[in-house]
C-alpha cells in the first residue's frame, strides 16, 4: 500500500465541509486543522469528536473518554486496580454534548467535561524541564486523577537538540462526506497521582505511560474496528506499538506504526488479527511483513448496548505485548528487534452510531 506522508499544515475539510483530498495521508506530527469539521449541512448528525486518554502504571489502568457525537456527549472514566482486578466506572451521557468542550484542532486549546458526577480537564502545558506536556485531571466521587503526559526529546546524535517525540496522524477517507482524522500518540511518559477512595497511588516515573486517541470525523452508521497499542522499555530503549484494522479496509490508509526512542516507523499494510471473542483471555496475535506480536491478556473489559438503531459491542483486553518487529533506525535502515512486556491493550468494537 502506498501512503503519502504529509509534511505541511493542511485543513481536513474544504470550505463547504467536504473532505479536502490534499489532506489524505499520514504525518509524524498532528498537522491537520480540523476546525471546519462541523461546518455546513454536510454530514449533519454524523460528526464524531473525541479525546481518549489511557494511562498505564504498575498498579492501575485509567481510561478517560471525553466525546461529542453530535446528538450526545458520551463520556466516562474507567479505573482498573491491576492487583485486585477491581474496576470503577463512572459514565456521563449528555444530550447534544452538554457540558463537553473540545478544541477545534489538536493542540489549540484544551478539552473539558462538566457533569454532575464526572469532571475532567485536559490542558497543554510544560513540565519541570520546560518541555511540552499534557496535564490530565479527573474528579469523581471515588477517584481523583492528576497526571502529566510528558512529550520527550531523545538524543539520537543527528538532530540538534535531539529527536522530537513523534506520533501517528492519519486521514482515512470513505467518501468526500465520510472520513476520519485520527492521532494515535503512544509512549508518552507519565507522572503524577491516582487517588482511589482517599488512597493516593503514585504514577511511577519510568514505568508509567500515557496514550492519546484523538479523533475528528464523520463516520458511517455501522462500523467495526480493531485497535491495539502498547508502551514500555526494552533493553534501555523506549518502544511502542500502534496497530489497527477493519475500519480502514479499502480506504488506502492504515493506522499501523512502531516507535523506537521517539521515532515513528510507518507500516503501510493491513495487518492480520487472530483472536477468539468467545475466549478473549486467550492470546491476541497481530502479524504483518514488519511485525509478529502477541498480546497476553491480564484483564478483559466488555460492554454491550442494543437500542436497535444505536448499539455497541466492545471487547477490550489489557495485557503484555511480546514478539518482534522491524523498526526504523536513525540512519534510515530497518532492523528486527525483540518486543517484551509492553503494557497495552487490544480491542474489537462494533458500533451502530
Amino acid at each position: 500500500m502506498i501512503e503519502r506522508e504529509l509534511t505541511t499544515r493542511l485543513s481536513l475539510t474544504r470550505p463547504d465541509g467536504r473532505l479536502n483530498p490534499d489532506a489524505v495521508g499520514w504525518a509524524r506530527q498532528p498537522l491537520i486543522d480540523t476546525s471546519g469539521i462541523g461546518r455546513g449541512l454536510v454530514g449533519k448528525g454524523r460528526t464524531k469528536r473525541w479525546e481518549y486518554w489511557a494511562v498505564t502504571t504498575p498498579t492501575h489502568v485509567v481510561a478517560l473518554v471525553i466525546s461529542h457525537l453530535d446528538y450526545a456527549g458520551v463520556n466516562s472514566l474507567w479505573v482498573l486496580d491491576r492487583a485486585a482486578g477491581e474496576t470503577i466506572l463512572r459514565e456521563a451521557t449528555t444530550p447534544f454534548g452538554l457540558g463537553v468542550s473540545l478544541p477545534g484542532t489538536l493542540g489549540r486549546g484544551g478539552a473539558a467535561l462538566r457533569t454532575r458526577h464526572l469532571d475532567a480537564d485536559v490542558t497543554e502545558t510544560f513540565d519541570d524541564d520546560g518541555r511540552e506536556a499534557t496535564r490530565i485531571r479527573v474528579r469523581t466521587d471515588r477517584v481523583t486523577v492528576d497526571v502529566l503526559a510528558h512529550r520527550p526529546v531523545f538524543d539520537d546524535g543527528q538532530h540538534p537538540g535531539g529527536q522530537r517525540h513523534e506520533s501517528l496522524a492519519v486521514v482515512v477517507p470513505w467518501t468526500e462526506r465520510l472520513f476520519q482524522y485520527t492521532v494515535k500518540d503512544v509512549c508518552r511518559p507519565a507522572t503524577g497521582t491516582i487517588a482511589v477512595d482517599g488512597t493516593i497511588h503514585d504514577v511511577v516515573p519510568g514505568e508509567s505511560w500515557a496514550t492519546l486517541d484523538h479523533g475528528r470525523g464523520r463516520w458511517p452508521h455501522d462500523i467495526t474496528w480493531n485497535w491495539g497499542a502498547g508502551s514500555g522499555t526494552v533493553d534501555g530503549h523506549t518502544v511502542g506499538i500502534q496497530v489497527g484494522g477493519k475500519w480502514t479496509e479499502g480506504t488506502g490508509s492504515v493506522e499501523n506504526s512502531l516507535y523506537l526512542d521517539g521515532r515513528l516507523t510507518k507500516i503501510s499494510q493491513e495487518l492480520d488479527w487472530r483472536y477468539d471473542l468467545a475466549d478473549p483471555r486467550a492470546p491476541w496475535r497481530v502479524t504483518g511483513d514488519d511485525l509478529d506480536l502477541t498480546l497476553m491478556p491480564f484483564h478483559v473489559k466488555e460492554s454491550h448496548l442494543d437500542l436497535k438503531v444505536l448499539g455497541n459491542d466492545t471487547v477490550q483486553v489489557f495485557g503484555h505485548w511480546c514478539g518482534r518487529a522491524r523498526f526504523a533506525l536513525p540512519d534510515g535502515t530497518r532492523e528486527w528487534r525483540q518486543v517484551r512486556d509492553l503494557v497495552g491493550w487490544a480491542e474489537d468494537v462494533h458500533n451502530r452510531w
